[in-house]
């Protein structure tokens, strides 16, 4: 059932058309992730959907299934700042209370009621009774307690105003109301700005139980990954749907891309192939055929051209140290550091070495940021030392860019970075990190959270740091520039085999960061506060990290899955290991006696027969890529993954042929 229907929506601001025929539908129960470049429109058609926006769309329209009601997370909440946390919590359930009055007067008017009145009054308590029961009940304050909990407010700031909180504490109190609300359809941006790890945890698993449906805008890939089952993308105006989650949007994606420009570029041999032929023979005695040619061409020109696939500028990143750093980057021996009887770490012994790939994860004010600022002798420690090794070049990213001066243009802060600190190197570097034209001349004070990122993401990567301590980096990065990071900082960490000014690697990251795909693709060891003092050191990867909690958790289940696997090793014990295949170990046969014997085969085959044949499946080819480049056909999983096999089977077919048409072409 459609709860939500988007329809042709148009939308303009200025002369820029943010909204280009939008179709949507949103169903009852389904978790939809929407993705999109920043300031592509995704909270603009949100606001459409809500009916929070004065915007009005110049075509189509937005329908919501009558009595549904729509529930929209916005970055900016209004809260009553006078109400303590624990007040504007308890508001979300308004209507409740309301309903829990009018059940008291009811109770109240039946004593003195008779007749048709009490029947009527008996009526409507039934009513109002059922509502209470459908809408929480009785047990709204544990609701509210563990709802506040869950997204890391604690009793401690349950009394606290509203107006007192902080900004990320304001954001997760609106998101708790809202869950609290539980409408028919969530509409979320951005719920994880603020929360830790635990709270997207927690935020995960209750998406994953929410019966109603769930539209979702984020840039956290683990979450889209583990909550959504559709996801939408918002590109020049225009929706493409996907089926899956994240990781399957990804590939589908990419096939859809080179499927629609493997089209275009077919489209073009054959609109040049008949001008080639109709310019040839204008005149003379094919020049009815070539008039006849010509007309189709106008027809197909004007009715089915394809457009060239466009693919949105990506940020250019490379990360590479200037110069080689000592074995031993950092040392701390028996470090502290507290504030007001609050101790953030304790006693802690720490080596940094080079190349090394350190997450340090935990609780928001748990002191992450504070030991950063200790090793690199920014804040004093209550207790111990710290030792930086020698030819250290530390690059800070800091999640608050306070060190920014506001005043300045992006140009003003890239140039005392760059070697010659000339305005057109600043330029080339501003460029390659998507600011382009009038954007460069422009104060930092009018740039959004993830334009200053960019800016400040430029600076470190001219220096050439041998060190990096980036802290929050993806923030506010939308997940293409996420992903583009995350994979300069893979680059900039690989073992170095050997040296080099061109020589990739050799860097050293210690990363502070609640992304958890970032976390599980970059580092390799981890730092765990738990907010008490009290801090682990795990060696592994995230996944490997959750897993040992949830084996710790519960051991039982660690050792019943142990079992299985146990048996299954026993087994292959036994079972004599298979042979080695020839095409593996170098020797004849295998793949290369296939290939050889195909060839044999077409070398028999005529020249026109071989023709015919690599025509019928240039043919397959393109009836495959025809259904692929359909947006509607990615609703269908099970079609996508036929329409898949067959295009590898026909591609698989044509490559022999078209060997043996190239080397026919070479002896002649």
């Amino acid at each position: 059932m459609a709860l939500v229907s988007v329809a042709n929506l148009v939308l303009s601001i200025g002369d820029r058309r943010l909204l280009d025929g939008v179709n949507l539908t949103i169903n009852a129960g389904e978790r939809v992730g929407f993705v999109g470049r920043n300031g592509c429109g995704k909270s603009t058609l949100l606001k459409l959907i809500a009916g929070l926006t004065p915007l009005k769309p110049e075509t189509g329209q937005v329908q919501v299934t009558r009595g549904v009601n729509v529930g929209y997370l916005t970055q900016d909440p209004t809260l009553d700042l006078e109400l303590t946390l624990r007040e504007e919590a308890d508001t979300a359930f308004e209507e409740l209370h309301k309903l829990h009055e009018e059940l008291d007067k009811l109770t109240h008017d039946m004593g003195t009621a008779q007749g048709d009145e009490l029947d009527k009054l008996l009526k409507r308590y039934e009513q109002v009774e059922h509502k209470i029961q459908s809408s929480g009940g009785y047990n709204v304050d544990h609701q509210i307690d563990a709802t506040l909990h869950g997204l890391g407010l604690t009793d401690e700031f349950f009394g606290v105003k509203v107006k007192d909180l902080s900004g990320g504490q304001k954001g997760r109190l609106a998101l708790a109301k809202l869950l609290l609300w539980h409408p028919d359809v969530l509409l979320l941006d951005e719920p994880t700005n603020h929360l830790d790890i635990a709270g997207r945890e927690w935020l995960e698993r209750y998406l994953h139980d929410y019966t109603g449906a769930v539209l979702l805008v984020s840039h956290d890939r683990w979450l889209l990954n583990n909550v959504v089952s559709r996801i939408v993308e918002l590109q020049q105006g225009r929706i493409a749907e996907y089926p899956g989650n994240y990781e399957q949007f990804r590939e589908q994606r990419a096939l859809r891309f080179m499927t629609q420009q493997r089209m275009f570029e077919k489209q073009q041999e054959r609109i040049k192939s008949e001008q080639a032929f109709i310019d040839r023979y204008r005149a003379g005695q094919r020049a009815a055929q070539a008039k006849g040619r010509e007309k189709r061409l106008d027809r197909l020109v004007r009715d089915d051209l394809l457009e060239r696939p466009v693919e949105l500028n990506e940020l250019s990143i490379t990360l590479r140290p200037a110069a080689r750093c000592g074995d031993l980057v950092c040392t701390a021996d028996g470090i502290s550091k507290g504030y007001e009887n609050k101790p953030l770490f304790r006693n802690l012994h720490m080596v940094f070495k080079r190349g090394d790939r350190l997450g340090i994860i935990g609780p928001n004010g748990a002191g992450k940021s504070t030991l950063i600022r200790v090793l690199l002798g920014e804040t004093e420690p209550d207790s111990g030392t710290v030792r930086v090794g020698p030819s250290v070049n530390v690059g800070h990213y800091k999640q608050t860019q306070e060190h920014l001066n506001l005043d300045h243009t992006v140009i003003d802060y890239l140039r005392p970075f760059t070697k010659t600190e000339t305005e057109q190197e600043a330029r080339d570097i501003a460029g390659a990190f998507l600011f382009s034209g009038d954007q460069q001349d422009k104060r930092m004070s009018v740039f959004s959270g993830g334009e200053r990122s960019r800016a400040v993401l430029a600076g470190l990567m001219i220096k050439g740091h041998n060190v990096l301590v980036l802290d929050e980096p993806t923030n506010h990065l939308d997940i293409s520039s996420a992903e583009r990071l995350e994979e300069a900082l893979g680059q900039y960490t690989l073992k170095q085999d050997g040296y080099g000014e061109n020589q990739p690697g050799g860097g050293t990251l210690i990363l502070i960061t609640h992304d958890r795909m970032l976390l599980e693709q970059l580092v390799d060891q981890l730092l765990v506060f738990d907010g008490h003092g009290n801090v682990r050191h795990f060696i592994g990867k995230y996944s490997e990290y959750v897993a040992a909690q949830q084996a710790a958790a519960n051991p039982g289940a660690s050792q019943e899955a142990k079992a299985p696997e146990k048996k299954q090793e026993k087994k292959q014990e036994k079972s004599p290991a298979p042979q080695q295949s020839s095409a593996s170990s170098g020797g004849r046969g295998g793949k290369h006696d296939k290939s050889s014997h195909a060839g044999g085969a077409l070398s028999k085959m005529n020249q026109q027969a071989l023709e015919a044949k690599i025509v019928e499946c240039e043919t397959k080819l393109a009836e495959v890529d025809r259904e692929l480049a359909n947006p509607d056909v990615y609703r269908d999983p099970i079609r996508v993954k036929k329409l898949q096999e067959r295009r590898a089977k026909a591609a698989e077919e044509l490559g022999p042929l078209e060997e043996e048409w190239a080397r026919r072409a070479e002896e002649q």
